[in-house]
């Protein structure tokens, strides 16, 4: 340690810091009589300390270390005498946290045992906080331990810690041991064990743990009952979080959002919907919770509307309504919506950063404008790895597999790494391209490249490009050798495969599957019987289909759409429910009359 401060010292241009010096005291006196309101040795010594804790305060708070690091600061204050106090290590830590310089953390660390504060239980808690920041659990534990007596804020810290390392198990541990010495909770400590409560899933520890604070008498604040209405949901019981609800008297905004987030988490829309008609006051996280909840179940209509209602609202848009609106449209093929919020987004400059990119550029390509996401992308001042992946997967969705693998190559190019997400999109487009030796490469290149391990999408993909070249067997031997079970989408994709190619005997063994994976889905067995049929092997294709009659299988029904005026209006097969159907059907006639 002092070899290390001694070598950094000398680096330091040494009137930078020159002020740390004080003048005289004979400056302060005249005719050799004392001046009473002069300041004294200690006064100067306060003052210099204070301004070396300034220094380096204001390089944590503006994040920029990379001049003179906060160490090199603290060994020059060293140098001229001056000594630390716990105020100064607090900002030492705190600006080497942003920095992640662990071995200089790990220097201070040392200081602070040599002078004395490893006791001080804010100094501690400092230390504590940089080693979780920075991935050591261990030794943000050791700090811990080390402490003789640790106090509640150390003992919360601590259990913070392995709740944010997603470590429940851990935190409930440390939470019995903490009781068991006689340390009694806050509502910062109950809130933090209850959502260990919630990682774990354990429904009856989080009932315990309400059971305890009723019978304690903590103060239940907005933050405890928020945790304990998460807790209940991520255990699986929405009846047990909205009777707590309903209990409390302590329902802020917060609380009611909680409450709708879960209920919407558990696909309740109806309750989510009465909790936020009732809310008493709303803001723009209630407006998002809703419009995110019906996204997410599908009911994109509803969650446009939403969005629409909020626009009339007093509350504006934020970037969080925005991506869940955005994916609505994209996932119900709404482009004029969808436009019509990015033309929303251009008027209220709400996409100066460029966040908003990857979720236009997703939402033009699922709708069908590929155009209109290119030139989004080419205009972007943001090319992050989400940008890129939304542009490559866009591509090969739209079959532009070679345009793909160009914007690819410029990604790497760009010294940007891609993620599994975006080698499902190289692998789709060499599919869609026939690119079978290309494919293959990205393929290899995953694990020795990038160190990405293959997951079953990016199997399924090289199975569909397999497929669609007609490899046929080495489609089946990539099956039979994934370190994983393959589901019914790979092997749906290869019987599709063995129809294109006509290959029976892996067509039978591809349906076999199918149906010990999902015995009630006929289309394994109407794929097989059209493999029978294009082989003449009539009887065996006759039988599967009397089988799917016996057994009263159904496909499910077609479905295709069109936006009109804003809203999307789905059609399925042989349904008679869209209050158009008559004026649809008598049009329909016309046209055919037209064409005939």
């Amino acid at each position: 340690m002092r070899a290390c401060i001694q070598q950094r010292f000398h680096q330091l241009p040494h009137t930078r810091f020159s002020f740390f010096h004080p003048p005289p005291i004979h400056a302060y006196t005249v005719a050799n009589v004392e001046n009473p309101l002069a300041p004294t040795r200690e006064d100067y010594a306060y003052a210099n300390v204070f301004l070396w804790n300034t220094m380096i305060r204001k390089q944590a708070e503006n994040g920029d270390i990379t001049r003179d690091t906060p160490l090199l600061y603290y060994i020059q204050g060293l140098r001229t005498g001056l000594r630390p106090n716990g105020q100064t290590f607090m900002y030492l830590l705190k600006a080497l946290v942003s920095g992640k310089n662990v071995n200089e953390g790990e220097e201070v660390h040392a200081s602070v045992v040599r002078t004395g504060f490893a006791s001080s239980e804010f100094v501690s808690g400092a230390l504590l906080g940089f080693y979780v920041a920075n991935g050591f659990t261990c030794k943000a534990r050791q700090v811990f331990d080390e402490m003789p007596q640790p106090g509640l804020v150390l003992w919360t810290l601590m259990i913070r810690a392995y709740v944010c390392l997603t470590l429940p198990g851990e935190a409930l541990e440390l939470f019995r041991t903490m009781r068991g010495v006689g340390v009694m909770p806050d509502m910062v400590a109950v809130a933090t064990v209850v959502s260990a409560c919630g990682l774990l899933g354990d429904l009856g520890f989080a009932k315990t743990m309400h059971c305890f604070v009723e019978k304690s008498g903590i103060e239940v604040d907005a933050f405890v009952c928020s945790s304990l209405i998460n807790t209940y949901g991520e255990c699986g019981s929405l009846d047990d979080a909205y009777r707590f609800f309903r209990e409390t008297a302590m329902k802020n905004v917060v609380v009611w959002n909680t409450m709708i987030h879960q209920s919407l988490e558990h696909n309740n829309l109806d309750l989510g919907r009465q909790l936020f008609e009732s809310m008493p006051e709303r803001d723009v996280a209630s407006w998002n919770s809703m419009i995110r909840g019906f996204t997410n179940v599908g009911q994109y209509e509803e969650a446009l509307a939403l969005f629409h209602d909020m626009e009339i609202s007093v509350f504006r848009p934020n970037t969080l309504t925005l991506l869940s609106t955005l994916s609505a449209c994209a996932s119900h093929g709404a482009l004029e919506a969808g436009a019509w919020i990015h033309s929303y987004v251009d008027n209220n400059d709400l996409n100066r950063d460029g966040s908003l990119d990857s979720s236009l550029i997703d939402m033009y390509s699922k709708c069908g404008d590929i155009a209109k996401a290119v030139q989004i992308f080419e205009e972007s001042p943001r090319r992050d790895l989400v940008t890129w992946t939304s542009i490559i997967c866009g591509l090969a969705m739209h079959g532009d597999g070679k345009n793909a693998l160009c914007y690819f190559s410029e990604m790497n190019e760009s010294q940007v790494s891609p993620d599994e997400v975006t080698m499902v999109g190289v692998l789709s487009a060499c599919a869609h391209a026939g690119l079978l030796e290309q494919g293959q490469g990205y393929f290899q290149s995953m694990e020795k490249v990038f160190r990405l391990v293959p997951k079953i999408e990016h199997f399924g993909c090289m199975v569909d490009l397999l497929g669609r070249m007609g490899c046929l067997k080495e489609a089946y031997d990539l099956i039979m050798g994934m370190p994983m079970e393959a589901n019914e989408i790979i092997w749906g994709s290869f019987l599709s495969a063995c129809r294109v190619y006509n290959n029976v005997e892996l067509g039978e063994v591809a349906a076999k599957k199918m149906l010990e994976l999902d015995p009630h889905d006929p289309w394994g067995r109407i794929m097989l019987s059209n493999i029978y049929a294009e082989d003449a092997k009539y009887d065996r294709s006759m039988g599967l289909r009397k089988e799917i009659k016996e057994k009263r299988l159904k496909k499910s029904p077609g479905c295709s759409s069109i936006e009109v005026n804003g809203s999307v209006h789905g059609f399925l097969v042989e349904d008679n429910s869209h209050p158009c159907y008559n004026e649809i059907n008598s049009m329909l006639e016309k046209i055919e009359k037209l064409m005939n």
